[in-house]
């Protein structure tokens, strides 16, 4: 039995879906669904259990035998949540009580981190999980320290040796983006949200710079495509002897003006863009450039190439956004 929490999420109902085609599982997925249409991410897939997180311990008493891996990628995501209580509980707390569950069950455990651990990006982007190295870093909202929190309390497990899941494995994500992200709102990614306002054929809006060094829309971001974020997850299933924290980008950045001009090409229009300045709220909170190193994951045998953006963007486009059922 494979659990994916989170798995009607954005990148645990990819998951789910690539599992599937595996023809892997059963595959229990923990949720909420709650209204609106996130259900659909999951409405093509052949489910063996839906539970709510509150119904996990009960369930996994009842079926801990049973169960074989763990892809524990549901948190709050939001990088603007102010509840820090709230992100802790959900972010730090539970993982914490599935890697004790995992660690006494004998179950293998990936969970999702983030790029957003590290912060403005002053010390870098190399996932180098010493205690030393991750006490440096700096995030920049309670949803960048929460999954930080965690890395550092696996880290702490691990050098203290206190049993541990036969198989560990933490994940920062970068900037993801594909299918199935529609029922996030305010956190799609750009491409998303720049779709539906190059098809009116309005202009696509990015934020100007307020920084000199960085031109209007010239901000970088590691850009992945859910679908290599999803290869890796199954590649890790395929090597339960891997083990770390590790970076899931794809070690290119590229700018927004970038990204806009891909989704103008793919839906096959002229480049049109208008830049508004920078929120307050997020003046000294924006990341302004991110790349992901990605050093570790290669030397531990992941040599697949990562999609490049021009065709994620197509793919996205034109396999999904583009078509009456965008859903996965």
């Amino acid at each position: 039995m494979i659990i994916v929490t989170g798995g009607a999420g954005f990148i645990g109902s990819n998951l789910v879906a690539g599992l599937e085609r595996r023809g892997l599982g059963p595959i229990v997925v923990v949720d909420r669904l709650r209204q609106g249409d996130k259900w659909r991410n999951i409405a093509k897939r052949n489910l063996h259990d839906l539970v709510t997180p509150e119904q996990l311990p009960e369930f996994l008493d009842r079926n801990g035998d049973a169960v074989e891996i763990i892809f524990h990628m549901g948190a709050i995501s939001a990088t603007t949540e102010t509840d820090a209580d709230r992100v802790v509980e959900n972010n730090f707390r539970l993982t914490l009580d599935l890697w004790s569950w995992c660690a006494a069950q004998g179950v293998r455990l990936v969970y999702a981190s983030s790029a957003a651990t590290y912060g403005d990006g002053a010390q870098g982007f190399d996932d180098d999980s010493s205690a030393q190295a991750l006490a440096a870093l700096r995030p920049l909202n309670p949803y960048g320290w929460s999954k930080h929190l965690l890395d550092r309390r696996v880290r702490a497990a691990l050098d203290q040796a206190v049993p541990r899941p036969p198989q560990q494995v933490g994940l920062k994500f970068f900037n993801v983006y594909g299918p199935n992200e529609y029922h996030k709102g305010g956190m799609r990614s750009l491409a998303a949200k720049l779709h539906p306002q190059i098809v009116a054929g309005e202009p696509a809006r990015l934020f100007a710079s307020d920084r000199p060094d960085y031109p209007n829309g010239g901000q970088m971001r590691d850009f992945i495509w859910v679908g290599d974020a999803v290869d890796v997850m199954l590649w890790l299933y395929d090597n339960p002897g891997v083990n770390g924290l590790f970076n899931l980008g794809t070690g290119k950045a590229r700018s927004w003006n970038d990204l806009a001009h891909a989704l103008f090409a793919a839906i096959g229009r002229a480049p049109r863009i208008d830049y508004i300045p920078m929120p307050d709220h997020l003046k000294g909170k924006y990341q302004y450039y991110t790349q992901a190193e990605m050093g570790r994951l290669r030397a531990a045998g992941y040599d697949r190439p990562f999609t490049e953006l021009e065709e994620g963007i197509r793919r996205y486009v034109q396999d999904h956004m583009g078509t009456p059922d965008p859903y996965v």
